[in-house]
């Protein structure tokens, strides 16, 4: 008896690990499509970001909550979390609007960054998660950089 259970635990995690590797997500692409100030305070800064999100995979995926952070030129700028839940088309795209915070301090540092020196472009960076509801977070990291407005000679 004990020998069947045995073999039975086996077998089932076997069929486990087959069904897990067969089931290997990709992340899904997320890129910042527009940005908008919300609020200007004296120690906080309010931003709604809208992303737009991209599913490279055959099935669609269940997005419960995401969470993510925003760096410019590798210094922390804003955090953003939602848990507004939406379904990601297979091979599909959707835009998902979420709310972000910077404070004063993130402000200054860029402030400061872009007063030194002669910068003609920022780097920026997103990276964060989506939370499934399977025991499967999926990570995403995209970066770019901008650039900045030449003014006009005289």
């Amino acid at each position: 008896m004990r020998r069947q259970i045995k073999n039975g635990i086996f077998r089932a995690a076997v069929l486990l690990m087959i069904g897990c590797a067969a089931f290997k997500m990709q992340s899904p692409s997320v890129t910042v499509a527009s940005l908008q100030v919300i609020e200007v305070g004296l120690l906080e800064q309010r931003f709604l970001f809208r992303l737009r999100v991209q599913n490279p995979n055959d099935h669609d995926i269940f997005v419960k909550w995401m969470s993510f952070d925003v760096t410019i030129n590798d210094e922390p700028f804003v955090k953003g979390v939602s848990d507004k839940p939406y379904t990601l088309a297979r091979l599909g795209e959707t835009m998902v609007d979420v709310a972000a915070v910077s404070d004063l301090s993130g402000i200054l540092r860029q402030i400061g960054a872009l007063r030194e020196g002669n910068k003609k472009s920022v780097a920026y960076c997103i990276r964060g998660r989506l939370f499934t509801g399977l025991p499967v977070e999926l990570n995403f990291e995209n970066s770019g950089v901008l650039n900045l407005p030449v003014p006009a000679e005289k």
